[in-house]
C-alpha cells in the first residue's frame, strides 16, 4: 500500500515537472546545435579602384597580399567577377539592392542617391533578425544638411540626397561621404599624393567627417591607416554580436586604395627598390590586406568563422593620374594594373569593371574552387536572400542579380541573367563568353572574353547574328530599367 502511494506520488510530481524538463530538453537541443544551423553571419568587403591585377593570387609581380591569397586558396575565386559599375557609387548601389544602378537614377559617383523605397540588405536581413553595420566609405547620398562636408553634404540643393545608412537598415555606422586620404584620413596630404582640392592646404582639416548617426562625427582614433582605423570599428561590432549570440551582417566598404592614396613607412619599406608612387600605392593595399587578416583572425578566435560568409571585391577597376588619363596608364600615385585587360576605371571594357572576386565560408565552399562564369556585384543580394530563405518575388521589382551557390558548388557553369552594363554614352552586355561593347553615338563592338579576354578582336562584321542577338537582350533589358526609372517598382506595397 505504501508502495502504490509512493508510485502515485511520483506520478503526480512528474505531471507537474513536465512543462519545466520539456524546456530543459528544447534547451539543450538547441544548445547542442552546430553553427551551421543558425543564420551564417554575413562580411562583405570592397576595395575601392583596387584593379584586377592588384592581388597577388592573381600575378601582382610585386605586390604583397598575403591574407587575401589566403582567402582566395581557402575560398572561391572568380575569375570574371565584374563590379555593376566604372565607378564607386552605381557598384555601392548594385551591392546594396541586386538591381543595376539605372534602375535607381545613380549614374555616377556623386549622383543621385539610394531611394527610401529601395530595400537594402540590411533591411532585407534584419527581417530574419540580423545586427548589421556599416564601416568606411558609404557614397550613397549624404549624411549631413548642417555641417558642410565632402562634395555634398550640408549644402542646402543637396538635401535631396541625404540618404545616411542609419535611415537604410544599419543599426551601427562609421561612414563618409566619400572619399578620404588613406592616411590620416582627416587631414589634407600633400599635393602629389593626387586628387586634393587646389584649394586645401597641406595639414589642414581634409574638409570631410566619419559620421556615427545624426549629427554624431566622429573624433577619437582616426591617425595612421584608414584601413585600420575603419576596422577598429568592425572589431567591436562583431565581438559585441556574437557575445549577444546574434548573426550580424558588416558591410566593410575601404578607402583604399582610391586617391589620395599615402602609406606609413611600415607599409613602404617593403617597396624601398620600386618608384615612391608605386611604394605608396603597394603600401596602403598591403596595409588593407593586414586589416582583412586581422578581421579574418577575429572570426577565428571567436569561433564563428566556419559560419560567417565573407565576400570581397572591388567597386571599380583601377584609376589613372589625372596627368595621363588619356592614356589609360599606370603613373604617380595611382599604380593599379589589370594584367592586360583593355581600360580602367570609367571605361566599360574589362580593365574597368573586372574586378578581384573572392567567396569564403569554410565547410560550405570547397577550398581553391575557382569560378569562371561571369559574375557581378548585383548577385550578392539574391545569394544571401537565397542562403537565409527569403523569396525576393515578394518584393515586387526587378532584380538583376542571382544566386550564386550553384557556382561554387559546381552545379551551374553559366548565368540564366546577362550581365548589362550602361555608363555615360557607353554601354556593354556580357552573356557568359560574348561581350557587345558600344557607345551610343558611335559603333558596337562585339569580343570573344574567353579566347579574347583583352578585346583586342573585334568580331561584329564575321558574327552579325550573334551582335543582334545580344542587342536584343540589351534592349529587354533596356525597357525593364525604364520601368523602374518611372517608379514602376515603387507602385505596390511590399
Amino acid at each position: 500500500m505504501k508502495l502504490k502511494k509512493l508510485l502515485n506520488k511520483i506520478k503526480n510530481s512528474l505531471k507537474i515537472m513536465k512543462p519545466f524538463l520539456t524546456l530543459m530538453l528544447i534547451s539543450v537541443l538547441v544548445s547542442c546545435q552546430s553553427p551551421e544551423s543558425k543564420n551564417p553571419n554575413i562580411i562583405l568587403i570592397m576595395a575601392d579602384d583596387q584593379g584586377w591585377g592588384d592581388v597577388g593570387y592573381n600575378g601582382h609581380p610585386h605586390l604583397k597580399t598575403p591574407h587575401l591569397d589566403a582567402m582566395a586558396k581557402n575560398g572561391a575565386v572568380f575569375s570574371h567577377f565584374y563590379s555593376a559599375g566604372s565607378v564607386c557609387s552605381p557598384t555601392r548601389a548594385s551591392v546594396m539592392t541586386g538591381r543595376h544602378p539605372a534602375r535607381m537614377d545613380i549614374c555616377n559617383a556623386n549622383c543621385g542617391h539610394l531611394k527610401d523605397q529601395e530595400i537594402t540588405l540590411a533591411e532585407m536581413v534584419k527581417e530574419k533578425g540580423y545586427r548589421t553595420g556599416h564601416f568606411g566609405k558609404w557614397h550613397l547620398g549624404t549624411l549631413t544638411r548642417d555641417v558642410l562636408d565632402a562634395n555634398r553634404g550640408g549644402r542646402k540643393e543637396n538635401d535631396i540626397h541625404y540618404a545616411p545608412p542609419w535611415d537604410h537598415g544599419f543599426d551601427v555606422s562609421f561612414v563618409t561621404e566619400s572619399k578620404v586620404p588613406t592616411w590620416d584620413p582627416m587631414i589634407t596630404p600633400p599635393q602629389n599624393a593626387e586628387d586634393v582640392k587646389a584649394s586645401l592646404k597641406e595639414g589642414q582639416h581634409f574638409g570631410t567627417y566619419y559620421w556615427k548617426g545624426p549629427g554624431l562625427q566622429a573624433i577619437e582614433n582616426l591617425w595612421g591607416d584608414d584601413s585600420r582605423v575603419i576596422m577598429d570599428r568592425v572589431i567591436p561590432f562583431i565581438e559585441e554580436s556574437v557575445t549577444q549570440d546574434q548573426a550580424f551582417l558588416s558591410i566593410i566598404w575601404f578607402h583604399t586604395p582610391h586617391l589620395p592614396v599615402l602609406a606609413g613607412e611600415k607599409y613602404k619599406s617593403p617597396y624601398a627598390q620600386h618608384s615612391e608612387g608605386q611604394q605608396h600605392y603597394y603600401g596602403v593595399i598591403s596595409a588593407m590586406d593586414e586589416q582583412v587578416g586581422r578581421l579574418t583572425n577575429k572570426l577565428k578566435s571567436l569561433g564563428v568563422a566556419d559560419n560567417t560568409l565573407v565576400f570581397y571585391t572591388s567597386d571599380n577597376g583601377p584609376e589613372t593620374s589625372v596627368q595621363v588619363r588619356d592614356q589609360n596608364i599606370p603613373y604617380g600615385r595611382a599604380q593599379g594594373i589589370t594584367k592586360g585587360l583593355r581600360g580602367r576605371k570609367r571605361s566599360l571594357y574589362e580593365g574597368g569593371i573586372r574586378v578581384p572576386g573572392i567567396a569564403l565560408w569554410p565547410g560550405k565552399i570547397k577550398a581553391g574552387t575557382q569560378i569562371d562564369t561571369p559574375c557581378i556585384t548585383s548577385d550578392y543580394f539574391p545569394t544571401i536572400a537565397h542562403v537565409l530563405g527569403i523569396d525576393l518575388n515578394k518584393y515586387q521589382r526587378f532584380y538583376d542579380g542571382e544566386n550564386l551557390i550553384p557556382y561554387w558548388q559546381g552545379k551551374k557553369q553559366k548565368r540564366s541573367k546577362p550581365l548589362a552594363f550602361q555608363f555615360g554614352k557607353q554601354y556593354a552586355l556580357i552573356d557568359n563568353q560574348y561581350k557587345m561593347y558600344g557607345v551610343s553615338d558611335g559603333s558596337i563592338e562585339l569580343f570573344d572574353l574567353l579566347n579574347d579576354p583583352s578585346e583586342l578582336k573585334d568580331l561584329s562584321k564575321v558574327e552579325p547574328a550573334l551582335l543582334n542577338r545580344l542587342m536584343t537582350v540589351y534592349q529587354d533589358w533596356k525597357t525593364t530599367v525604364q520601368i523602374s526609372q518611372s517608379g514602376g517598382d515603387y507602385l505596390k506595397k511590399n
